[in-house]
């Protein structure tokens, strides 16, 4: 039998979220209502006010989460493929939610149409504010679903946030740009690409820092040296062994994540193919995958759990309007890093046959 949760939060006790979701507005405005403050019109403070006498609110208690209490929830709603992105993403919202003081709520969503159910489950437990890793921060019905009911959100990792919602990514075009252009160094010119999943904006903006890097170095963009991924170690040993089944082979092949540079390095060894010797193999994350397998991938390095942390801080930080807070649009770009290990290295040259004299 679960332990009935603290009387500081009642299950009947109106949060701020549902005085925003009444109200039409977000809860930074409910906030602004609650604490006096000029800059928000009559009408939209009137509705506010009707909102909070309706669901009979005490502002007292909201100022103190406001201020800093412990019961703000935080909901966190995921659905990786990549269980070892996921694992970095929880470390650091979790590390993060325990140094703000407040609680993380951590909620599956189902693929093929669970999205609505996952909000409500989420909604019914009081949340606050959502954390949305990647691929949720890319599903506009999610984000608009949260909109509407005036949810504060953060999209993380994200290639386009929208406007409205707080976000937390790199710029991955310039990642794999950076990428690509080391291979291109290294003296490679056939340099194969799996993709990642087409619904997730990253994806679109690493193929294009791909193609960018080999049109400015003048190698050919060629349809062959490209294959189809879904960020899944599955999906990577499929693409891998097409690419390296082509009549010409690449040399070397950037894969979108580590999962499926991992499952390219797999394709390569039952080839019999040495890595790098043969085969060039790069990731990108820079996940713990990256360095359990043999051997250790040359990738980009996403900080994760960074990134994660500061989602948290950012959104828990808004919710609260404490020094610092924008509006609700603010957008921060970490730093990426290329990491190089034992994957990697200039392409084997094929013998030549010398004419007798």
């Amino acid at each position: 039998m679960k332990e009935p949760r603290g009387t500081r939060r009642q299950r009947n006790v109106p949060t701020i979220s549902d005085v925003a979701a009444h109200a039409g507005v977000s809860p930074m405005t409910v906030s602004r209502v609650i604490n006096a403050e000029t800059n928000v019109r009559d009408e939209t403070r009137r509705r506010v006010e009707e909102a909070i006498a309706a669901l009979n609110y005490a502002p007292n208690a909201a100022a103190r989460t406001l201020a800093g209490g412990d019961d703000l929830r935080i909901g966190l709603l995921h659905s990786n493929p990549s269980f070892a992105y996921l694992s970095e993403f929880l470390v650091g919202s979790l590390d993060q939610a325990s140094r703000s003081n407040v609680h993380l709520v951590v909620e599956k969503c189902d693929e093929d149409g669970g999205e609505a159910a996952a909000i409500d489950h989420l909604l019914r437990g009081r949340i606050d504010g959502v954390v949305l890793p990647p691929p949720l921060s890319d599903s506009l019905p999610i984000l608009s679903a949260l909109k509407e009911r005036g949810i504060p959100v953060v999209a993380v990792a994200t290639g386009r946030a929208p406007d409205w919602a707080l976000s937390v990514s790199i710029d991955d075009r310039q990642a794999a740009y950076d990428m690509t252009r080391h291979l291109v160094q290294l003296g490679h010119a056939r340099i194969g690409f799996i993709t990642g999943n087409p619904n997730q904006t990253a994806s679109a903006e690493r193929l294009e820092g791909y193609r960018a890097a080999l049109k400015e170095a003048g190698l050919s963009v060629a349809a062959d040296l490209v294959a189809d991924g879904l960020f899944t170690y599955r999906s990577g040993l499929d693409a891998a062994e097409q690419l390296l089944e082509r009549a010409d082979p690449p040399t070397a092949i950037f894969a979108a994540n580590d999962d499926m540079a991992a499952a390219t390095v797999a394709i390569a060894h039952r080839k019999g193919l040495d890595v790098p010797g043969d085969l060039t193999v790069c990731g990108f994350d820079d996940t713990a995958l990256a360095t359990t397998i043999w051997p250790e991938l040359t990738t980009i390095r996403q900080p994760v759990i960074e990134m994660s942390r500061q989602a948290v801080e950012l959104l828990v930080r808004t919710i609260r309007g404490g020094k610092g807070a924008s509006a609700d649009c603010e957008h921060v770009l970490a730093d990426y890093e290329l990491i190089r290990r034992q994957s990697d290295a200039a392409p084997r040259r094929r013998p030549t046959t010398r004419k007798p004299r």
